[in-house]
């Protein structure tokens, strides 16, 4: 007769290795549009030119990340899934933004209302069409 042991040590390596792949994939779901300069005076740095990484990826903060204004600096991780714009996503392109300003006080309006994130014109391009008006996006905090 065998033993349960190779079984359970079969089912506890599977239990192992799902966790890492679930711990591993951390990133939320949310939606981005664009928005064009003027960038500044922004919600986090107002118009400091520094506030701005030298990619010129970053972005406006929707309400759902906006935090009471903890969002400003935050880094994320965002990749495009999909747009309303066919093949609009570049696959495989992942890009890091940081938070500069809150989307509800944009300076200039955005493509969509009521988004995640607003991405700068360079940040968005950089993932995507730079005709998409709004994009389904993969983030993650880094």
């Amino acid at each position: 007769m065998s033993s349960p042991l190779p079984l359970l040590v079969q089912w506890f390596s599977f239990f192992l290795i799902f966790c890492q792949i679930f711990h591993a994939s951390r990133a939320d779901l949310g939606t981005a549009s664009q928005y064009s300069p003027p960038y500044t005076p922004s919600a986090c740095f107002g118009s400091e030119s520094t506030q701005f990484p030298s990619s010129n990826f970053f972005a406006a903060a929707g309400e759902g990340i906006w935090d009471d204004g903890a969002a400003c600096g935050r880094q994320y991780l965002i990749s495009c899934i999909s747009s309303v714009l066919p093949k609009a996503c570049k696959p495989g392109e992942t890009i890091q933004i940081k938070i500069v300003d809150r989307a509800k006080t944009l300076t200039s309006t955005p493509t969509k209302r009521g988004t995640t994130m607003v991405l700068s014109n360079s940040a968005l391009a950089a993932i995507a069409d730079s005709n998409a008006p709004s994009l389904n996006i993969d983030f993650r905090q880094v």
